[in-house]
């Protein structure tokens, strides 16, 4: 079993915390962008206050452990540890409800190269506790908007986790999607479920805009974000994030893995 004194030492060693490589300059341009109601940084999310590029920097502080200080504009951004610690533990929290009244849940990830092996240990978790793993709009074509223009892109899932692919590409089970901020994943996968009658997730777990996209919808969603992902920060501090964890998001996947099992021996569902 890891303990908390252990997962805290990974946290800094694998720079999860602590100094990121996520950059100062990063996260600045972000919360500016949030201010100016950008809909890259947004990721679905419809604000329901005015947030200035000050307010984001506090809350960023508060929520992960940044500098406060606008004049700081360069170098590493810093995310406390004990904050992510803490969100951690909200995090299995809300996965142990959902276990206990064995409630339908979608998993989905903008950051498959980085966080579908996280993801899908906890819905391999979910699954066996008899939660039911959500897979709707396999194959479905979703437009994407992103920095070279909208693509289309297909719905598919791995392991139970929800991801986007280039179309016709037909990948082994193994291989990954791509990276995407968008909420519109999420919002076609919601859409399909209603439209077929399917049952809709009363809790979705990921990052980017699948938290975003559904939480700003009315369901529970919990995720990961990284500190130039302002959005999933937001959302917490208004109610429609439930649980918003502080980490880097984009450090080599196998250092993920003993995260997914402290989360899951807190919320008391070791595989």
């Amino acid at each position: 079993m890891l303990s908390t004194g252990a997962l805290r030492a990974h946290l800094l060693a694998a720079r999860l915390a602590g100094p990121v490589a996520t950059t100062r300059e990063a996260g600045l341009r972000s919360y500016r962008l949030f201010a100016a109601r950008d809909p890259r940084v947004l990721l679905g999310l419809d604000p329901e206050r005015a947030w200035s590029e000050r307010d984001v920097l506090r809350l960023m502080a508060d929520r992960c452990g940044v500098s406060d200080d606008p004049g700081e504009v360069s170098g590493p951004d810093v995310i406390d540890p004990e904050r992510t610690l803490a969100a951690l533990e909200a995090f299995a929290d809300r996965l142990a409800g959902a276990a206990a009244r064995r409630a339908p849940v979608l998993f989905g990830t903008g950051h498959p190269h980085r966080l579908l092996g996280f993801y899908a240990v906890l819905a391999d978790a979910l699954s066996a506790a008899g939660c039911a793993v959500l897979t709707p709009a396999r194959g479905r074509c979703v437009d994407v908007a992103g920095r070279f223009g909208v693509r289309a892109y297909t719905l598919d899932y791995v392991e139970g986790v929800a991801l986007v692919r280039e179309p016709g590409v037909r990948s082994p089970e193994s291989a990954t999607g791509v990276h995407t901020h968008s909420p519109l994943p999420v919002r076609a996968v919601l859409d399909e479920a209603a439209r077929a009658g399917e049952a809709l997730p009363e809790l979705v777990v990921g990052d980017h805009g699948w938290v975003c996209g559904a939480g700003q919808l009315g369901i529970e969603a919990i995720g990961l974000a990284d500190t130039d992902d302002p959005a999933l920060f937001v959302g917490e501090a208004e109610g429609r994030v439930s649980v918003a964890v502080p980490l880097d998001d984009g450090v080599p996947a196998e250092h993920y893995r003993p995260l997914a099992r402290y989360v899951l021996n807190r919320a008391r569902l070791s595989r």
